[in-house]
């Protein structure tokens, strides 16, 4: 078996994204920065998302039903520090930021990356973790903007989407032949 410290140091060299999640309904507001999320399938559209049992949030996500997953941009770095410290109260955290609402009514980030706003559909406890399977109701993205990333233990700027990038090579290549 390997020891927790050997397992955090491997994870360490696991980029992932960073993201706000939220939630709003019976139990409240809630909200904190996860980078343990991931795609399950697009038929259904479905992510999971891994939250620390002991964290407040955890039992509100729950009760609540429903959450929203905020992928960061670079520039967000600050609001990720914000939802990640524990000693500030809900509202100052969503203070901190302009917020909208999709499908479900969970806090939706105006300026996100992308927003994937989901229903709980089930819940399977391992560990510390809990992890939630989430359908995806609603998402809104944008198309510019630099990723934010954690990578050994730190936050990391990541450059525009590869997409955008292929996009620019393609046009000037088309510039170059006259052709396209």
């Amino acid at each position: 078996m390997v020891d927790k410290n050997t397992f955090r140091d491997a994870m360490a060299g696991l980029g992932a994204a960073v993201n706000i999640i939220t939630s709003d309904g019976a139990a409240g507001l809630a909200g904190c920065t996860a980078s343990a999320v991931c795609g399950v399938t697009d038929e259904p559209p479905t992510l999971l998302v891994c939250i620390n049992r002991s964290s407040r949030n955890n039992a509100a996500f729950r009760e609540n039903g429903k959450l929203c997953v905020n992928v960061l941009s670079a520039e967000q770095q600050a609001l990720a520090a914000h939802f990640a410290t524990s000693a500030l109260a809900i509202d100052e955290r969503f203070a901190a930021a302009q917020w909208d609402s999709l499908a479900t009514g969970a806090p939706v980030l105006r300026n996100a990356l992308a927003s994937l706003d989901c229903e709980i559909e089930s819940v399977t406890e391992v560990g510390t973790h809990t992890v939630f399977f989430c359908a995806v109701k609603a998402a809104r993205t944008q198309t510019e903007g630099d990723a934010l990333i954690y990578y050994g233990r730190r936050y990391h700027r990541v450059g525009e989407r590869s997409v955008h990038a292929s996009q620019a090579v393609a046009a000037s290549v088309c510039a170059a032949r006259s052709a396209c």
